[in-house]
């Protein structure tokens, strides 16, 4: 095997979509994308989403939603009484939910929440990921020990996780397309502009060259290519942007990529630095040096 084919990014596995891997993480794609249905949700859910298109704007329909995956999964927290009555398994299985990995996301994306994540991903979409806590490169290496341990943990990888995620991803696009993203993105909107800050570059360019730029601490960026890996956080803002990284990229991100947006869900899940969920893959960006 050649060094380009021991590249992660080569390697592509079967997916739910019905649009082969290595298309979809391709930059043609995010330029001029499809929508995607992962195989079987709806058809297996019909119920919820006859109930969520009752509902008159997304806080409403996020309530129905919530309420639906803490019933078919179990995530909410037996009342004393009733925890007498389970066993420790019973009494554990609330915790492994969408909740728990979407904080552990924002802790630390190379943690085994962010595993599972990555690995819920390459399942359904057939996305490999290229890094987790280190560079992902040839297999068998500590590297990708690591990351195949922490995704199937079994402290957060059980209770149908795949599953809780595969409703988390339709809720988002169904979302998308009746009230798009308030401020960013209208319902229907094939793409949302968004930004992400950068510390490693270099590694990460395919195409075009970051250097000139870089005499400079603002300008009006260079296009260039870069390639991202399987699961990744934008930002709704340059601002926000700017604080993981002395780069700043900004791309159109098809809204058929995007698992997770503020003002998603209830609560304050991602909220305080306004992260996007999104696939990766190769994106053309504008990179501005701040």
């Amino acid at each position: 095997m050649d060094a380009e084919q021991a590249q992660p990014h080569r390697w592509y596995t079967t997916n739910l979509v019905g649009v082969p891997a290595p298309v979809l993480a391709s930059a043609a794609f995010n330029a001029h994308p499809l929508a995607l249905a992962i195989a079987g949700v709806r058809e297996t859910h019909p119920g919820l989403f006859q109930l969520m298109e009752r509902s008159p704007d997304l806080p409403a329909a996020a309530e129905v939603f919530v309420h639906y995956l803490d019933i078919a999964f179990g995530l909410r927290a037996p009342a004393p009484a009733e925890a007498a009555t389970l066993g420790a398994a019973e009494r554990r299985r609330w915790r492994s939910s969408w909740r728990r990995l979407l904080q552990g996301w924002g802790i630390d994306t190379g943690s085994q929440a962010g595993a599972v994540l990555k690995g819920w991903v390459e399942s359904r979409f057939g996305l490999v990921p290229t890094h987790h806590r280190v560079p992902l490169a040839r297999f068998p290496s500590p590297g990708w020990i690591a990351y195949l341990e922490d995704k199937a943990a079994s402290r957060l990888h059980n209770n149908n996780i795949h599953q809780q995620l595969d409703l988390l991803y339709t809720f988002c696009q169904w979302a998308l397309q009746r009230f798009g993203l308030a401020g960013h993105a209208a319902a229907g909107a094939a793409h949302l502009r968004l930004w992400r800050g950068s510390t490693r570059c270099d590694e990460q360019i395919v195409a075009g060259s970051l250097r000139p730029a870089a005499t400079a601490p603002r300008g009006p960026g260079r296009r260039c290519t870069v390639r991202l890996n399987s699961l990744v956080s934008f930002s709704l803002s340059a601002d926000d942007a700017g604080c993981f990284g002395d780069w700043v990229f900004e791309a159109l991100v098809p809204a058929c990529k995007v698992l997770f947006f503020p003002g998603l869900l209830p609560g304050h899940w991602l909220h305080g630095e306004q992260e996007v969920l999104a696939l990766g893959g190769d994106y053309d960006v504008v990179a501005r040096y701040d």
